[in-house]
C-alpha cells in the first residue's frame, strides 16, 4: 500500500517554488489561489527570503499550495483526488493536512485554500500575543524528557516518533529547556513564529470554526489517516471538526506512522517540499520505500512507486 503525505511548516525555503512554474498550468493555477489568500503566491514561492517566508500567514498557504500543486503533477494534472487504485492513505503533518483532505476529496483544493487563509492569519495573530516558539528534543529518555517539559509547563506539541519531541510553549521557558536539557538529550530551536498546537493558539479556533462552517464536507475516496490518534477518518464531517480543533492540539505523527504500518503500507511519497516526513519514516518504518517530491525532477520516481502500486491494486481486484 501506498501512503500520500504533505508536510507542515518549516519544510518551505526560498524559491523552493521555481522549478515548478516551468509545468504548464502551474502559474494560473497559483495566481487563482493567489486571489483566494490575498497573497502573490509565485512571489513569495520564487523571490521571497527566509525571513519573509517564516510568517505563519505566508508559510501555510505556501506549503498547502505546493502539495497540491505537486498533488497535482504527480497524477499527470488529473483532478484532485487521486485515484484510489494507486493511493491507500494520506495523511498530513499539521497544515499539510488540509492540502490531505482536498487530496482525499473531502473538499475541493480552492476550499482547501480558503481554509488555509483563515488559519494562518488567525495563527498568526494567536502567536503574535506573546514571544513563543517550538524546539526539537531529539534523544533521552522518554519519561525523562515528559517530565522535564511538565516541570517547565511545556507542551510536548509534535510527536514525531523515533524519540522526537518538539515542545512549545514561551521562548523564556524554551530557553531554561536548552540551558538544562534532559540528560541524553538534544534541543534544537525550529523556525516557526509561535507556539503551535498549544492552548497558546486556543483564540485562533473559533475562526477556523467560523470558517470551516461555509464547508459542505464530502466523505474521504482514500483513507484519511488523522494528526489527533492516527486514526482513519471516514466521515468528512469529522474530517473538518478535527482540523479545527487540530490548531490547539498536538500532533501525533508517531501514531499516524504507526497506523501506516498496522495498513500494511509499502511505500511513502511525500508531497513538496518533500524530505522532512520521507527522514521520519526512515527512521520509524525503514521498510518502507520512500520518495520526497521536492521539484519537478522528482517526480519521476515518485510516479514509478505509483504506477507498482496501482497494477498491484489492479491485480489484486482481479484475482478477487
Amino acid at each position: 500500500m501506498l501512503v500520500l503525505v504533505a508536510p507542515g511548516q518549516g519544510s518551505q525555503a526560498p524559491g523552493f517554488l521555481n522549478p515548478w512554474l516551468e509545468l504548464p498550468g502551474v502559474a494560473d493555477r497559483l495566481r487563482g489561489w493567489s486571489d483566494l489568500v490575498g497573497q502573490d503566491l509565485i512571489r513569495l514561492g520564487t523571490k521571497a527570503d527566509a525571513d519573509e517566508i517564516r510568517d505563519t500567514a505566508v508559510a501555510q498557504p505556501l506549503l498547502v499550495a505546493a502539495a497540491l500543486v505537486s498533488a497535482t503533477a504527480l497524477f499527470d494534472d488529473e483532478a484532485l483526488p487521486a485515484p484510489r487504485a494507486a493511493v491507500g492513505a494520506v495523511a498530513g503533518h499539521s497544515v499539510g493536512e488540509l492540502a490531505a483532505a482536498a487530496i482525499a476529496g473531502v473538499f475541493s483544493a480552492e476550499d482547501a485554500m480558503t481554509l488555509v487563509r483563515r488559519r494562518s492569519q488567525a495563527m498568526a495573530e494567536a502567536a503574535a500575543v506573546s514571544e513563543t516558539g517550538m524546539s526539537a528534543i531529539l534523544g533521552g529518555d522518554p519519561d525523562a524528557v515528559a517530565a522535564r517539559l511538565a516541570e517547565l509547563d511545556l507542551t510536548p506539541a509534535n510527536n514525531n516518533g523515533g524519540g522526537q519531541i518538539v515542545a512549545a510553549g514561551t521562548l523564556e521557558q524554551l530557553a531554561v529547556l536548552a540551558a538544562d536539557r534532559p540528560d541524553r538529550a538534544r534541543v534544537r530551536p525550529l523556525n516557526v513564529a509561535g507556539a503551535f498546537h498549544t492552548r497558546h493558539m486556543a483564540p485562533a479556533v473559533a475562526d477556523m470554526e467560523a470558517a470551516a462552517a461555509g464547508i459542505t464536507p464530502g466523505t474521504p475516496g482514500i483513507r484519511y489517516v488523522s494528526n489527533a490518534d492516527g486514526g482513519v477518518v471516514t466521515d468528512g464531517a469529522e474530517v473538518v471538526r478535527r482540523l479545527v480543533s487540530q490548531i490547539s492540539s498536538p500532533v501525533r505523527w508517531d501514531l499516524c506512522m504507526e497506523t501506516f504500518s498496522r495498513l500494511g503500507a509499502t511505500a511513502i511519497v511525500e508531497l513538496c517540499p518533500g524530505g522532512t516526513l520521507t527522514a521520519l519514516a526512515k527512521r520509524n518504518l525503514p521498510d518502507v520505500s520512500r520518495v520526497a517530491v521536492k521539484g519537478p525532477d522528482t517526480l519521476a520516481a515518485a510516479r514509478e512507486l505509483i504506477a507498482a502500486h496501482a497494477a498491484q491494486a489492479a491485480e489484486q481486484e482481479h484475482g478477487a
